[in-house]
């Protein structure tokens, strides 16, 4: 069988993203809804499909990502309140369900009691640890600030639970273009010296669409549908 040439393969590989990112937008366009949240992990479902999970700082524009992914308007609720979000909040993908997604609660800068904080952590690790449907991770970073400590140690936790993540830079339009560039490197570079960090990060923006559609296609291929 002859081989390939590198023009060959390029072509293939990106007529298989085309195909993927098709396949994205019409899965999204569907079925999508909101299931349960879950303080503890007994009350998560049957874990009987693959799970996507989104993490990040409070105010990190998570809810924002999770409703421009799945193109609705408030599926996931933003808030003006750093921190609302204190459970897992678990979404159906699919008719029937194909996948789910996990909106995580949101760390550092949020506005509550130490006690509840600490909940809040060993909810997220026993998640990490113990769910094995749990495919992937995206991990959120703010691109006007880069990565903070709150988030290394979130990267750390990740490593530490071997579950792999994507980190994904959000409100890109918020900054100048070789600010972004030079956010972009300076974080591709810190995560590449984690064990668990996937080596293609994502640069998106929920208000303009940046970057959205690769991300929903990458989500689709990490769920394995």
């Amino acid at each position: 069988m002859k081989a390939l040439s590198p023009e060959e393969l390029e072509a293939q590989e990106e007529a298989a993203r085309i195909e993927l990112a098709k396949r994205a937008s019409k899965l999204f366009s569907g079925r999508v809804d909101f299931l349960l949240s879950a303080p503890q992990l007994k009350f998560l479902p049957e874990p009987t499909v693959p799970e996507i999970a989104f993490c990040g700082r409070s105010n990190v524009g998570k809810s924002s990502l999770l409703n421009a992914i799945t193109g609705r308007k408030s599926i996931a609720r933003a808030s003006v309140t750093p921190g609302r979000t204190q459970e897992l909040n678990i979404f159906e993908v699919g008719d029937p369900t194909l996948f789910r997604l996990v909106d995580m609660p949101g760390y550092g800068f949020a506005k509550a009691p130490l006690k509840v904080v600490e909940q809040w952590k060993k909810l997220i690790k026993t998640y990490l640890r113990g769910r094995q449907v749990l495919n992937r991770t995206l991990m959120l970073v703010d691109a006007r600030h880069g990565l903070k400590d709150v988030d290394r140690e979130m990267m750390t936790m990740l490593d530490e639970a071997a579950v792999s993540y994507r980190v994904v830079l959000t409100k890109a339009d918020k900054i100048k273009a070789s600010a972004l560039e030079a956010v972009t490197a300076k974080v591709a570079e810190e995560a590449a010296k984690h064990v668990a960090a996937f080596p293609e990060m994502h640069v998106t923006s929920s208000e303009k669409g940046m970057g959205i559609e690769a991300l929903r296609a990458a989500v689709l291929g990490d769920a394995g549908v």
